[in-house]
């Protein structure tokens, strides 16, 4: 840090260091204002170890469920990214911006003329949202964290390049109004709340912007909050201040285990001890193929093993957990 430079003051403030390691997944409520890597970086400081990692980002201005994987639990980062999402959102229409969202510079104001009267809104709103609903393919926002040629394009865009990415097949299940339209900015805008379930790798905020051409007003994100992440919703989630609450008299942080993220995960196959023994050692072992998709979580008791799929007739160990 150069002398000059101010240190950057989090929400949080000065967090205690955890004495008491272990694995898990520690479902984080997080705050508007921080990057999901702002909060990798205060549970590598509550955890007491550096093998701390997310699944799914989250956009500086979202709040919300946020995953956050510490020592063995990393490794199954990317399954729980992998789960559907649930949000709630508001949808500014009339107004574009640079990064499609309230943190962009207005790029244009088209108004709300094309949505006719006030009430027709609705019905309008709705049948827009309705051609993005199910399987669809969808442009993310050039600003998003996908990567081009081995960089993120939000970097490739703030050193001035032109990018526009690729079309992607996403599922959107449920695109819903929460509450009936309502101008905002004496009228120059309508603000919708919206309830929005997704698969992985949909970017709401190119929702709001799909929705806002098909109506001839344009349109951006002012809040996006995720609700759930797979089988963890809000209401497991906790504070950064509540995690430094819990380290500051000794405690351990609440945590899903890693026995517990398989269950929710994968399709379960129960092995013996000596076949999660064999399974430790890189075996295959014989046993029967349970229903769903692999991998399969073999579980010995209550402790999972490893993730399995099948292979000439037997279940071979893909990664030890």
């Amino acid at each position: 840090m150069r002398p000059n430079s101010e240190r950057r003051v989090l929400p949080w403030g000065e967090l205690p260091r955890g004495t008491r390691p272990f694995d898990g997944l520690v479902i984080v409520d997080k705050p508007a204002g921080v990057t999901s890597h702002d909060v990798v970086g205060a549970m590598r400081r509550l955890a007491g170890t550096r093998h701390v990692g997310h699944a799914g980002t989250l956009d500086p201005m979202a709040t919300g469920v946020l995953c956050v994987g510490v020592g063995r639990a990393t490794k199954l980062l990317q399954y729980v990214t992998g789960t559907n999402k649930e949000y709630t959102a508001t949808i500014r229409l009339g107004i574009e911006t640079s990064t499609e969202d309230a943190d962009g510079e207005v790029t244009a104001v088209h108004g709300i003329g094309a949505l006719g009267p006030a009430s027709s809104w609705r019905g309008a709103i709705e049948q827009a949202m309705a051609h993005f609903t199910g399987t669809i393919e969808q442009v993310p926002s050039s600003v998003s964290a996908v990567k081009v040629n081995g960089r993120r394009a939000y970097e490739r865009v703030r050193a001035g390049e032109h990018v526009t990415l690729p079309a992607r097949r996403v599922t959107v299940s449920r695109f819903a109004l929460e509450d009936a339209p309502h101008e905002v900015m004496d009228g120059a805008a309508v603000d919708v709340d919206v309830a929005v379930t997704v698969s992985s790798g949909t970017y709401v905020r190119a929702l709001a912007r799909d929705v806002g051409q098909r109506l001839g007003t344009g349109a951006h994100l002012t809040r996006l909050r995720r609700t759930r992440v797979g089988a963890w919703d809000e209401g497991r989630a906790v504070t950064i201040e509540s995690l430094a609450g819990v380290v500051s008299v000794g405690g351990e942080l609440p945590h899903v285990t890693v026995s517990e993220v398989c269950v929710a995960l994968f399709p379960i196959v129960t092995v013996t001890e000596e076949q999660a023994e064999e399974l430790r050692h890189g075996q295959f072992i014989d046993a029967s193929r349970p229903h769903g998709e692999p991998p399969y979580a073999a579980m010995c008791g209550n402790v999972a093993v490893a993730l399995v799929s099948a292979r000439a007739g037997k279940l071979k160990p893909d990664l030890q957990v």
